[in-house]
């Protein structure tokens, strides 16, 4: 006779009610030149539009830095969104992350309430771009 193994159980866990530090950033400083931040963030479930209305709240901040140059928030899916933003330098960098953008994400609650997971800053230099959009005119 085949006897099943003995399974532990492992204590559940309330996603609704699971806490995280609100953001994780990865990467290093590096040396100066162009950089930028590419951020992932997860929403959880029914909070979408909470998300979408903080990407609004964060680009109202950047608006007002001088040293915040191309901004974008996109949706990768659902629950799934992105933000990519870039600097001249170091110094412009660091000028947002200590604006109303970076207090947004400083709202550890806030950020519990809304996101399924921490969002992940990743720290990154810009190597190159194309800063402005080309019209063709055709006609």
């Amino acid at each position: 006779m085949n006897q099943l193994p003995v399974v532990e159980s492992l204590p559940s866990v309330d996603l609704a009610s699971a806490t995280h530090s609100g953001v994780e950033v990865l990467g290093k400083q590096g040396v100066e030149g162009r950089k930028g931040f590419f951020i992932r963030i997860e929403a959880r479930l029914g909070q979408e539009e909470a998300v979408v209305q903080m990407l609004q709240d964060i680009r109202a901040c950047v608006e007002a830095e001088p040293a915040t140059g191309p901004w974008f928030a996109v949706r990768f899916t659902q629950t799934s969104f992105g933000i990519f933003e870039a600097f001249p330098d170091l110094a412009g960098r660091q000028a947002h992350v200590e604006g109303g953008g970076g207090d947004i994400f400083r709202d550890v609650a806030r950020m519990n309430t809304i996101l399924g997971e921490a969002a992940q800053v990743h720290r990154v230099d810009v190597l190159m771009s194309k800063d402005h959009f080309s019209h063709r005119h055709t006609g």
